[in-house]
């Protein structure tokens, strides 16, 4: 395995050497010497012994290459389980009522969930049902070490994979935070005024602290054309620059077909970065959003630090509303992250803490600290911005949810 204590198998560059090696011998293994960029990401980040996500516990968070908005404190955590808790009640307080978590980072969040409603929501508590959908067996071991308190109090989390869940067996709701971002995202260019599809393959001469670089073909797969045809974007009209580059979230299609299908009544819940479609492939968008992160430093060059570095990249927030559509989902609206808080009570909280009568130095430090970390998730230079898209299945779409009440359509 290529930990990230074990310097040996790390190269002078940072890369990790047995990753570079299966990634180049897949290359050579494979037609015309080149592979798409979604299963060079794929490799880079999920590989089960050596992808990013196989020892990310220790890179996520203040001190690694990123954090989330749960890494601000449980407010984010117990405000979604405000949410929670309506849309049980919407449901008619349903037994079991389900919560899937799909990529659930370290488990901050879902230990936040859990110990909110045990505390404010026994009832609902007591009948949950709080599933964990994770790829990454690194993060499943974290999420169960973060867990075990609240399993040692009878709680009862179960992992598993999102395939193992039956058609339609789902009443409550998915959740997601900043998963579809991290999904394999396939690299299209316009060349000549033709769709052309971006291919990795090997850098000759071989440049040690960047050993991959990339080629332009035929798409590899029509579902490329189908997704602007759905849209009703044309990458190839005179408006856009040759040379435009851009991406293509093909998985996240399949997910969201995935937990559509296994919804039987209830809600999808999906808080990440990105824009519409009008807005993501604007002309002026040059070259995409994909971004690495590398040691709390982003920069858009995936070929570096290979296995060593977050690869993500904004997510369409209409594609997925479509296909949401296409599987029978309903969409409740689609918000800013700092506007649904903020209808969720974050505002109150903010004002409470403003509102102190503490007099000593260190409870005046930690109210400052608290209020400065809930107003970075509102930022709208930041977290604030992020993307929330709610929808449903078998809900009346006329009941309005909390979180929605100060919807930015």
């Amino acid at each position: 395995m290529c930990l990230r204590s074990v310097v040996l198998q790390l190269d002078e560059h940072g890369n990790c050497k047995a990753l570079v090696n299966l990634i180049s011998q897949r290359i050579r293994e494979s037609f015309c010497d080149r592979i798409s960029f979604a299963e060079y990401m794929e490799l880079a980040l999920y590989h089960p012994q050596y992808g990013y996500y196989a020892t990310a516990p220790s890179k996520i968070g203040a001190q690694g290459d990123f954090f989330t908005s749960p890494h601000l404190g449980s407010e984010f955590g117990e405000l979604i389980a405000e949410q929670l808790l309506q849309m049980w009640q919407l449901l008619e307080r349903p037994r079991p009522f389900t919560v899937v978590e799909m990529g659930a980072g370290q488990g901050l969040l879902a230990s936040d969930i859990l110990n909110y409603l045990a505390h404010h929501a026994p009832d609902l508590f007591k009948g949950l049902d709080y599933r964990i959908v994770e790829r990454a067996p690194a993060l499943i071991a974290e999420q169960q070490h973060q867990l075990k308190p609240l399993q040692q109090r009878g709680v009862q989390i179960q992992w598993g994979d999102l395939s193992a869940i039956a058609p339609e067996s789902i009443t409550g709701c998915f959740l997601s935070n900043e998963l579809v971002d991290a999904l394999p995202v396939h690299q299209v260019i316009v060349e000549s005024g033709r769709l052309q599809e971006v291919y990795v393959t090997l850098a000759e001469p071989a440049v040690a602290d960047r050993p991959f670089t990339e080629v332009s073909g035929e798409l590899s797969t029509p579902q490329l054309a189908e997704y602007f045809k759905q849209l009703g974007i044309d990458l190839t009209a005179p408006r856009y620059p040759d040379h435009y580059q851009t991406e293509v979230n093909l998985a996240a299609l399949e997910w969201m077909a995935a937990v559509a299908s296994r919804l039987q009544r209830g809600y999808v819940l999906t808080i990440d970065y990105g824009y519409s479609s009008d807005r993501y492939y604007n002309p002026v968008r040059s070259q995409g959003t994909l971004q690495c992160y590398y040691q709390h430093r982003h920069h858009s060059d995936p070929y570096r630090y290979v296995g060593q570095q977050d690869i993500t990249a904004h997510v369409d927030f209409t594609a997925l509303q479509k296909q949401g559509e296409r599987w029978g989902l309903d969409t409740l609206g689609f918000t800013k992250q700092g506007l649904f808080l903020m209808a969720l009570g974050l505002g109150d909280r903010i004002a409470a803490l403003s509102q102190s009568t503490a007099t000593d130095a260190k409870t005046i430090q930690d109210i400052l600290f608290r209020r400065d970390a809930l107003q970075r998730l509102v930022d709208p230079t930041g977290l604030g911005n992020f993307g929330v898209l709610i929808q449903s299945k078998g809900v009346p779409t006329d009941q309005l949810l909390q979180g929605l009440a100060g919807e930015r359509l």
